[in-house]
């Protein structure tokens, strides 16, 4: 039988009866909200070594050093090494064999009395999983979503007590610890877009699958990761800056995926003034949940790791998303970036794009999803493809049904719909799906297919089921 999860006045009193936790609170920005719930119940005097609040920015400083933004993740850090390095330099002479020390903190830009500022905020907690153990780490960064400070706080308060308990007794579980970070909250008041597991205790997590794991359960809407693995936080990426994203299934990424990108990123740069913009390769969870588990939706871990790789090869940003229609990742990249926004697609999923039963949620329909979708500063690049008798088809020849084709030729004309002239119709050829029946089959006509990187990436981690079937 599933137990309710506890509540956050249970779990704030469970870490105050554990003798062998013991630590530091220091929390800038909104009140100390989270060390509260510790003195409000109790026997706080078995967990609290210090609590602290540097509010000012010249006390801060003096602290912690000088910082260019004090909402951000570099004083985060400077504030979980600093406290955690006392601890274990006055404590652990005193209390080394029974205390696993801890330091939690938080800094947090809450709703101003203005109430036209960014409410957000980095938090996370440096710690010891056993006496005297070498240091592990979580950080989070999070949204509040309430409209009033007070509420804001308190959902603050409440995510923190859940990330400490979850760092105290599921440090060994970590997607329960994930699972449990909105215990006792609706998903509407709080988003958590990024979580990093670090150190000793989490040697072996991977921070892709737990970023995937934030967008399943739906504790953000995406989450973001360079190539190299690193998880992003996106408004650090994005924030000033054009996005250039294309959506695909990636499985795996070929070399007409990336001309795609690069064509449409070479038109660009032609017509624009705001600079480089930052590539995205956005796989959504649909794609992903395709290819799990048809009976369930579950996405397949070893599936999305193998297309997260190979997408790392190839030096881009990965974007994993719950948004299905086009619209909402437009939305959802506008929250960060009041720049250029250019999506680049095929012709096939053009004509997707135009299938009305995908928009039969909005009041408007297809309408309202075009009118969300273009309001400010989107643009489409639509690449060509071929048709069945091998010839070139671009975006005029593919156009919608009839009752649609006045809206397509509308977007068109204002320069929202806009074809990629510079194209390769050798590459057009490529198909994912024999592409990835190559690699199953260990056939060596599929490396052509894809860059040298990825298919020494695949060979070498046999990703893909690489040479898996024998027909």
């Amino acid at each position: 039988m599933t137990h309710p999860p506890m509540s956050p006045t249970e779990k704030a009193l469970a870490i105050n009866l554990d003798d062998s936790r013991y630590g530091t609170f220091a929390e800038i920005g909104a009140g100390q909200e989270v060390v509260r719930w510790f003195y409000q119940v109790g026997a706080a005097a078995g967990t609290i070594a210090k609590s602290i609040s540097a509010y000012d920015m010249t006390v801060s400083d003096a602290i912690y050093g000088e910082s260019p933004r004090y909402v951000s993740r570099d004083r985060l850090e400077a504030i979980l090494e600093r406290e955690q390095d006392l601890n274990v330099e006055r404590l652990q002479p005193v209390r080394g064999q029974s205390s696993a020390l801890f330091t939690f903190a938080d800094t947090v830009q809450a709703r101003s009395y203005r109430g036209n500022n960014e409410c957000h905020g980095w938090m996370g907690v440096r710690f010891q999983a056993v006496p005297r153990d070498e240091p592990s780490q979580i950080v989070l960064h999070v949204r509040m979503l309430d409209v009033e400070n007070r509420a804001q706080q308190e959902a603050l308060g409440v995510v923190g007590v859940n990330l400490l308990y979850g760092a105290c007794f599921l440090y060994h579980q970590p997607k329960e610890l994930v699972e449990s970070l909105l215990d006792g909250l609706h998903r509407d008041r709080i988003e958590i877009d990024l979580i990093e597991f670090s150190g000793i205790a989490f040697r072996a997590v991977d921070n892709r699958v737990m970023s995937l794991r934030l967008v399943q359960l739906g504790l953000s809407g995406a989450a973001m990761f360079a190539a190299d693995g690193r998880v992003l936080q996106p408004s650090e990426v994005l924030r000033k800056r054009p996005v250039l994203v294309e959506r695909g299934r990636f499985r795996p990424v070929t070399r007409i995926n990336l001309d795609m990108i690069d064509s449409a990123e070479r038109q660009i740069g032609t017509s624009s003034d705001d600079g480089e913009p930052v590539k995205l390769m956005e796989i959504t969870m649909h794609s992903l949940r395709a290819a799990g588990d048809p009976d369930d939706g579950r996405v397949d871990l070893n599936d999305f790791i193998a297309r997260a790789e190979a997408l790392g090869s190839t030096g881009n940003v990965v974007l994993i998303s719950d948004y299905f229609q086009y619209y909402r990742l437009a939305e959802y990249l506008r929250r960060y970036t009041d720049r250029a926004i250019s999506i680049v697609l095929g012709v096939p999923s053009m004509r997707e794009l135009f299938k009305e039963h995908h928009y039969e949620d909005l009041d408007g329909g297809v309408l309202e999803s075009f009118g969300r979708l273009f309001k400010s500063d989107i643009r489409l690049y639509v690449y060509p493809t071929l048709d069945a008798e091998g010839n070139v088809e671009g975006f005029l020849e593919a156009a919608p049904d009839d009752h649609l084709r006045h809206l397509h030729a509308y977007l068109v004309e204002r320069g929202m719909l806009i074809s990629i002239d510079d194209y390769s119709k050798e590459l057009m050829a490529i198909r994912s799906p024999d592409v990835l029946r190559g690699i199953q089959l260990a056939t060596p006509d599929w490396e052509v297919h894809v860059t040298d990187a990825v298919a020494d990436l695949v060979k070498s981690k046999r990703l893909f089921g690489y040479g898996r079937s024998t027909r």
